[in-house]
């Protein structure tokens, strides 16, 4: 069953409850009115007979004001008929009620008259001048009392249908009207295909549920699509970062080979060598990213960064370059040791590669966590390039890039890793020109 009938149904049968509970209390509310009314009747019709001063010597023909089928007795201690009305002329009591001694007794007895129909019957007592303690019956029919309630429940009975059928008719529309935009949704879903995450569901106007379900849903549409592209063109740069050494060896494989005569193995075999190491490199930075991407979870154990940082320093430090490490203090974070070398390495390499002479390492731990900074003397990161530097595969102008080596991997690992820490790494402005790295990790809880 659909929602749309599921919530239809619902709401029919809920109206169809409080409409019979309701069509129920008003007729029985109709019923008592209407008998409380005539109990006031036969008061005051009781009351009009005794006012008459009726002592036990007047006609034996009582003649009440109101309706015709009003039937009345005057009946003394012995059970005698003193006086009744014309309709009951002839028969005996029609009643052994008690009348109490104040006030009236007033109930419902079957019928008095012939024609079936139950009665209200009145017993008071008074004091006659002639008979002593009389007590006067007067009756009434039910049937206008009846007739109404009748009358009530048919239309009731009638209307509660009707009314539960308009109602039906009236949520199937509004629930179709409000899931119309839902359906537009599930339609255009059904519709896209694995590479059609560029497309979008149509967002309803307004700000309630269902278009803020829309816009949430094509968000992730948008985190998808980006996800896709992103991948596509990972794949892509990985598929030319491993096919240009691949085509370099290739190359001069197959001049040797040409050109036996004038072939220098030992060189090729250095050049070969070279470029299979940038190959494994290469490889072990993609597995790295897979298997951060896989959302593998690194080890934790307190690691000296310290002394991480003074080990990266000394190894750079053999390329010819002055590297400063008098602003290294103290410092040990949680996590990965073998991950945290590979952040400090990458971002180091990374200075290397673009410094002109000098590189400054600074580490330092306060109470927000601990900072390390690198430094280098280059020619820097434009402020507009600070965030995409460290996407995948990306290499940002001639100024840092030409001539320099690497795939664009370096530091897209290195934030990756840190992140995966539960810090931050980010280019921000240096002392100099050149670039400038900032770490930071937050304290531990």
């Amino acid at each position: 069953m659909t929602v749309r009938a599921r919530v239809t149904a619902a709401a029919t049968l809920a109206v169809i409850i409080v409409l019979v509970v309701s069509g129920a209390v008003l007729v029985h509310l109709q019923r008592q009115t209407l008998t409380s009314s005539l109990d006031e009747s036969l008061v005051r019709m009781s009351d009009g007979l005794i006012a008459d001063g009726y002592t036990g010597t007047q006609a034996r023909i009582l003649h009440p004001r109101g309706d015709e089928d009003i039937v009345g007795q005057f009946v003394a201690p012995n059970g005698e008929v003193l006086a009744a009305t014309a309709n009951l002329v002839g028969r005996s009591r029609i009643s052994r009620w008690v009348a109490p001694v104040t006030g009236a007794r007033i109930g419902q007895v079957d019928a008095l008259m012939p024609n079936g129909i139950p009665d209200r019957l009145l017993a008071r007592r008074f004091i006659s001048g002639g008979r002593g303690v009389v007590t006067l019956y007067v009756g009434a029919p039910l049937d206008d009392v009846r007739d109404n309630v009748r009358f009530l429940t048919r239309s009731m009975t009638a209307a509660v249908p009707l009314m539960a059928a308009i109602l039906a008719a009236l949520v199937w529309w509004l629930v179709g009207r409000t899931l119309h935009p839902v359906e537009r949704i599930r339609a255009q879903v059904a519709e896209m295909g694995g590479t059609d995450t560029d497309k979008r569901v149509p967002e309803p106007a307004g700000d309630d549920e269902i278009a803020r379900l829309a816009k949430t849903m094509n968000a992730m549409l948008s985190r998808i699509d980006d996800a896709r592209q992103r991948q596509q063109r990972f794949v892509a740069d990985a598929s030319h970062e491993l096919r240009t050494p691949l085509t370099r060896m290739r190359a001069e494989i197959e001049v040797d080979l040409a050109h036996p005569e004038g072939a220098d193995a030992g060189a090729t075999a250095s050049s070969v060598l070279e470029e299979l190491s940038g190959l494994q490199q290469l490889v072990e930075d993609l597995l790295l990213l897979a298997r951060s991407d896989a959302g593998v979870a690194p080890q934790r154990e307190r690691v000296d960064l310290a002394e991480i940082v003074v080990g990266e320093a000394q190894l750079a430090a053999a390329e010819g370059l002055v590297i400063d490490t008098h602003a290294v203090a103290p410092a040990c974070v949680f996590g990965d040791p073998e991950q945290l070398r590979r952040v400090v390495r990458n971002l180091v390499a990374n200075a290397t590669r673009y410094a002109h002479g000098r590189i400054g390492l600074s580490l330092r731990a306060d109470d927000d966590g601990v900072r390390l900074w690198i430094d280098d003397d280059g020619p820097g990161v434009p402020t507009d390039e600070r965030e995409r530097i460290f996407e995948r595969f990306t290499r940002v102008d001639d100024a840092r890039a030409a001539g320099t080596g690497g795939a664009g991997l370096g530091l897209a690992i290195a934030r990756d890793i840190v992140e995966r820490h539960g810090g931050t790494v980010r280019a921000i402005d240096g002392a100099s020109a050149g670039a400038r790295f900032e770490v930071h990790f937050q304290r531990r809880a």
